[in-house]
């Protein structure tokens, strides 16, 4: 048995010296379904109070940094797919815009207000998961059968561009694959009519709902400058109260033409954790709408015919075509040697692309910066005090997808 008093917990600091209690252990995961993912925590617990945490994670590594390392840059799109598999075209358009870094390419403007059309609608299925499932597991069930209505309207447009749903591989380097097809804009613009009232309807359910807010104010708060100390960003870090948006910050895709805000918290707790993300579904909303209002005529990939594929058409009928084809799936386009960092914002913050190139068919090196990765590292320090059913509602109010914290 062990003795309660050596732990350094100000819960216990006026009764540690007379408290006679045993020492708990329990396995939170890494199969369980309050985890939502394959990961560990191993929690010293007296009753339903956290002594210590523990964490062990790796239990889906799948080795995608050096999967990419053997692909050319083309076929790499799919891996990243598999991080964060709730909002994957984000993932996708980081990626090209990586290599186009590397490249030098250009993107024509529609290529840049599509793909924010597409990685907004990303955010919001993403952040509705989150939002819900915190939801779920403060013993609210409702909200998360109602988000998934309007999730799979979001769906519906994926499949329009790419034919997939979940793991999406939309897009290619260079921009689209296709043109936004008759279906979609029909879709979008449903969407971008009916997708508001239902919204709010959803947000009714808890944003202000006593029993939601006294299971979730105060659960699992971290300071504005500790969530700096272990470099939190997106709507961890912004529930802390610090506005870092790298939309904002470094701008890429055009998204210094639209007019957003960034919303941020107080006190970086559960609820916090689930208002800013309330309210950035309604921003990136607004951004979808100004994109699509405002979508520029032209093409829909960049002048890139050494990295872009040609369509199927032309390769059949076309000699140059079917070239160019041919040196980019076999992996024999003339990647520039370089080393090159780029960002954008995920759903769940800053993700991030280191490419070394050495002017192979395969990138020479490649590190994946993943925000849950990051973020999960202060876990224990949140969870610290409080009760289990607390940690429960942390877990996944912080949005840890086993994906990107493995990779």
């Amino acid at each position: 048995m062990e003795d309660i008093r050596k732990y350094d917990n100000p819960i216990f600091k006026a009764t540690r010296d007379t408290i006679e209690g045993e020492i708990a252990t329990l396995n939170l995961g890494p199969t369980h379904p309050a985890t939502h993912g394959i990961f560990q925590n191993v929690l010293k617990v007296d009753g339903e109070i956290i002594l210590s945490s523990e964490q062990t994670v790796g239990y889906i590594h799948r080795a995608f940094e050096k999967l990419a390392e053997r692909r050319p840059f083309n076929q790499i799109t799919p891996i990243t797919d598999r991080l964060n598999y709730c909002s994957s075209p984000i993932n996708n358009i980081g990626w090209h815009l990586t290599v186009e870094k590397l490249i030098g390419a250009e993107m024509p403007k529609r290529v840049d207000y599509m793909r924010i059309i597409i990685m907004e609608l990303a955010r919001i299925a993403d952040h509705l998961v989150c939002t819900s499932v915190i939801g779920v597991d403060a013993g609210a069930l409702t909200g998360f059968t109602w988000v998934f209505q309007l999730r799979e309207k979001i769906y519906e447009l994926y499949e329009e561009i790419s034919g997939s749903r979940l793991t999406t591989n939309i897009g290619r380097i260079g921009g689209f694959e296709r043109d936004f097809t008759p279906g979609f804009h029909k879709k979008l613009q449903d969407f971008i009519k009916t997708f508001p009232k239902a919204f709010e309807e959803y947000d009714s359910l808890l944003a202000r709902n006593r029993i939601f807010m006294d299971r979730t104010i105060g659960a699992g708060p971290i300071s504005a400058e500790r969530a700096l100390e272990y470099s939190f960003t997106g709507p961890n870090l912004r529930a802390a109260g610090i506005d870092y948006d790298v939309r904002v910050m470094e701008p890429y895709c055009s998204y210094d033409d639209f007019e957003f805000d960034i919303p941020v918290g107080k006190d970086g707790d559960t609820y916090d954790r689930f208002m800013v993300r309330q309210e950035e579904i309604r921003q990136s909303f607004k951004l979808i709408k100004q994109a699509y209002e405002n979508l520029p005529e032209g093409k829909y990939h960049a002048d890139v015919p050494t990295f872009y594929l040609p369509p199927k058409a032309e390769v059949y009928n076309n000699m140059e075509a079917l070239i160019y084809h041919f040196k980019i799936v076999m992996g024999e386009a003339p990647i520039p040697a370089g080393e090159v960092y780029n960002c954008v914002e995920g759903g769940n913050g800053e993700l991030g692309y280191y490419l070394i190139s050495d002017g192979g068919r395969t990138p020479y090196r490649l590190q994946f910066r993943r925000p849950c990765f990051i973020y999960y590292q202060a876990y224990p320090e949140m969870i610290t005090g409080q009760s289990i059913s607390d940690a429960v509602l942390a877990m996944s109010s912080m949005n840890v997808i086993a994906g990107e914290l493995d990779a």
